[in-house]
């Protein structure tokens, strides 16, 4: 069955916003990649400053696969080439969002002016179970 793989992204109320536009930037990059079934970034809604960054995969092969592919490095290249842009333009909060492969405080944003996330934690999972709506019968 697939994988799951889980960021946890722990970010500042004030930051909530450009990590979101950060990821919005980079639609599209991962959803032609060989394995990849399914990407969500989760908001919380209270009670915690953790985003949560959720994509499936067929195979633990396929996302390490991802991780190493040339669309990955593009992604990040384009994120840090954002964040520098918007340095430029005097809004707070430079590099990239921390993308899904990403260990402890890894990849939470290496740019000029700090990280949109404070910190980055990877969960892996395998889907023993799974179920959808059941069609009218």
């Amino acid at each position: 069955m697939s994988v799951v793989k889980i960021n946890v992204l722990t970010v500042p109320a004030e930051r909530r916003e450009e990590l979101e536009q950060r990821f919005s930037g980079r639609a599209g990059m991962v959803e032609s990649s060989d394995g990849f079934e399914w990407f969500e970034l989760l908001r919380p809604l209270e009670g915690t400053d953790q985003y949560l960054v959720y994509t499936r995969w067929r195979s633990e092969e396929d996302f390490e696969r991802w991780t190493q592919s040339q669309a990955f490095q593009r992604g990040h290249a384009q994120a840090s080439t954002e964040a520098a842009a918007q340095g430029q333009q005097g809004q707070q909060g430079h590099g990239h969002a921390a993308a899904p492969h990403q260990g402890p405080g890894q990849g939470h944003g290496h740019g000029h002016g700090g990280p949109a996330a404070t910190g980055s934690t990877l969960w892996s999972f395998e889907v023993v179970q799974s179920t959808g709506p059941r069609n009218g019968s």
